[in-house]
């Protein structure tokens, strides 16, 4: 078993409150003390401030509770927002998520710091400096909400592995750390032997024939790594798969993750279809922690 906390995200169809109920029971029955406070929760509580005392409520009913965030992202959501006219409000919006994901106990939050195929006419410099330029501000509010904001990797240009490091070690604060997402680091290894694969179009709009491949992400980031987030997939597309349903070699990754000396938080961000339960869910994560 892992040593430290294991959270699961509540995904699928969550349109009424009795089906975020009876997923947030499935994965109790299964064994799940942690839920993830998603981007759509949270996104939920930013339109009705009532719905955290009702997510409260059915975590508690449930014996559950939230141990990690992943603020709204995407886009001029992402901390390298280029539109002067809209970036106040993306910062904005990321305050809001950690006043909000501290007021519910939780104490590391996720934020994409971008991709620049969403802006490829911007350099690749001015993409880091407001990536640069959103973490400092946002930093402020981190120390008062007490919460650890966790940059995470992307199969992207501007925020790979090598560039997350890098924004990272420019900022010598406790509350600032990496989010290792296996699935998207599997990507910018597995996907080299894939010619159509997503990843090379995303590096294509920026102007870059070739990615840059890596298979040292993980040991990259691993002294920095706060958070985690776990899913597999085949390297073709970000699948967010059940540990075993791709490529990943997890007999490599776990022993690896189990030595970073920060990490607070195991993250199943296995994105469930709809003949996967809960169940199968809980019982791989469990499998991996026995993983030595």
């Amino acid at each position: 078993m892992f040593d430290i906390p294991v959270t699961y995200i509540i995904s699928g169809n969550l349109e009424t409150d009795e089906k975020r109920r009876n997923l947030m029971a499935a994965f109790a029955n299964a064994g799940a003390k942690h839920l993830v406070l998603s981007n759509t929760f949270i996104s939920q509580i930013m339109m009705d401030h009532k719905f955290a005392d009702i997510l409260k409520k059915d975590m508690d009913e449930y014996g559950l509770n939230f141990m990690d965030a992943h603020s709204p992202f995407g886009g001029v959501l992402d901390l390298n927002c280029p539109d002067p006219a809209f970036r106040p409000r993306m910062l904005t919006r990321h305050t809001l998520a950690m006043q909000i994901s501290a007021a519910l106990g939780v104490k590391t939050i996720t934020i994409h710091p971008g991709s620049d195929r969403f802006f490829p006419e911007i350099p690749l410099e001015k993409h880091l400096d407001l990536m640069r330029d959103a973490i400092e501000q946002l930093l402020v509010e981190a120390e008062k909400c007490g919460i650890i904001i966790c940059i995470e990797n992307s199969m992207s240009r501007a925020a790979c592995p090598r560039e997350v490091v890098k924004l990272k070690s420019e900022f010598d604060s406790p509350y600032l750390g990496l989010c290792y997402d296996s699935g998207h680091a599997h990507q910018l290894d597995a996907a080299r032997y894939l010619s159509d694969s997503v990843i090379h179009q995303f590096w294509r709009t920026v102007g870059v024939e070739t990615p840059e491949w890596d298979d040292q992400a993980l040991e990259r980031m691993l002294p920095d790594i706060v958070n985690c987030h776990l899913h597999d997939n085949d390297g073709s597309e970000d699948a967010h798969r059940i540990p075993g349903n791709g490529t990943i070699n997890w007999n490599r990754v776990i022993p690896l993750l189990k030595r970073a000396p920060k990490l607070q938080v195991i993250q199943c961000e296995v994105l469930r279809r709809p003949n996967e339960t809960a169940a199968e869910i809980c019982e791989k994560f469990n499998e991996l922690g026995r993983i030595s």
